[in-house]
């Protein structure tokens, strides 16, 4: 799900955050209800994992537990990625490689009910690719600005994309873990970009020295509906 980030590929800066290791806890809003939570703990800068998982009335008609790690090099470049995704009945395993040297990516995604191969693919890349949690760790080592355009080289290890990010407007969001100004930022990963489903996908970036991710956005036809990720707590140490 989560998922990132015209003009330049995004730069890093001087005064990004210092490399640590963070918790973020996030809670989820569905029509309105907490539908689930998920946490992102980066080690560093050469490890980020991402569970997801529901909770309440949502829990009670789907279980969903699904469990994200990335490995990066240089610069938020992703060497590779693990899923290990439990949504109902349905258990399945991705794993992704990614070879800037030989600019290819591998992708394995596979039934572990079934034990079979659900999709294997392998596709060119332009070197450097991002995934989604190191596109926005790139995004906050950035200082932000209403009008600014620009690009992530972005992967799953099926798909490539050069994504384009366009910050829109400082907005006042306020969740459990504080009032934030924060930027409003737009990714156009839907409506035939990465994703074949039309949508929208927003992200809030704090304008204070931490440059929190404090909301993230994904807008989804009226039959599915809105997901709405806030930030409950931030922990770094």
């Amino acid at each position: 799900m989560l998922l990132v980030l015209l003009g330049l590929v995004i730069p890093m800066r001087a005064q990004a955050p210092a490399a640590s290791s963070e918790r973020l806890l996030y809670e989820a809003e569905w029509r309105l209800i907490h539908a689930g939570n998920a946490e992102v703990k980066w080690q560093g800068t050469q490890q980020a994992d991402l569970r997801l998982w529901s909770t309440g009335l949502v829990a009670k008609l789907i279980h969903i537990d699904d469990k994200y790690r990335a490995l990066f090099d240089t610069g938020y470049c992703v060497t590779s990625a693990i899923t290990n995704s439990v949504e109902g009945s349905r258990h399945h395993e991705i794993k992704a490689s990614f070879d800037a040297q030989k600019k290819r990516a591998s992708y394995l995604e596979r039934d572990l009910n079934k034990n079979s191969v659900v999709k294997q693919a392998e596709i060119d890349t332009p070197g450097c690719v991002m995934d989604v949690l190191g596109g926005l760790e790139a995004l906050r080592r950035r200082k932000l600005e209403a009008g600014q355009h620009f690009t992530v080289p972005l992967s799953d290890g099926k798909k490539f994309l050069n994504a384009r990010v366009e910050c829109q407007a400082t907005e006042v969001i306020k969740t459990r873990a504080g009032t934030f100004q924060a930027m409003r930022c737009e990714a156009f990963l839907f409506n035939g970009e990465f994703y074949s489903r039309k949508g929208r996908f927003f992200i809030w970036v704090s304008e204070d020295e931490r440059r929190l991710p404090v909301q993230i956005r994904v807008q989804l036809p009226f039959y599915i509906g809105t997901v709405t990720l806030t930030l409950e707590k931030a922990e770094r140490s």
